[in-house]
């Protein structure tokens, strides 16, 4: 069976989003690190060399692939902000979304360019949502 490429690390959290390089972002980045934090209760662990995770969820696919992934996390890439809503199904949230402000999507990532573009209280029940409620595809 083949592990995920991205793996839970040791690297430093808080270095990380020291080096991104962007003023706006970096702060951006501990706010939304400060809310994951908050909302989940968890210690953020790096998953790889730029993602910022949150808990644990263990998955098993009707394929037999099975692993560990983060419940919600996010990245702060170059172009835009990276959140991880536990592999979620960004269609269960279609609801939210609307009310969320400037983003888009992909398979079960939402991107955003920077905290003053959403409603950062949906936001926070997206995380919420996301991390209580996990959804893994079969």
């Amino acid at each position: 069976m083949a592990e995920n490429k991205t793996q839970k690390t040791k690297l430093s959290v808080e270095d990380f989003i020291n080096s991104v390089d962007h003023e706006g972002k970096r702060k951006d980045a501990f706010e939304i690190l400060e809310m994951m934090k908050e909302i989940t209760g968890e210690t953020p662990r790096m998953w790889g060399a730029s993602i910022i995770g949150f808990g644990d969820l263990h998955y098993k696919y009707a394929s037999g692939r099975e692993g560990v992934w983060m419940r919600v996390g996010f990245s702060p890439r170059k172009a835009k902000f990276s959140l991880y809503i536990s592999g979620c199904d960004v269609a269960m949230h279609e609801n939210r979304l609307e009310k969320l402000g400037k983003h888009k999507t992909g398979k079960g990532c939402i991107y955003i360019n920077k905290l003053a573009d959403v409603d950062v209280e949906v936001l926070k029940e997206l995380i919420k949502d996301g991390y209580e409620n996990p959804f893994m595809p079969h």
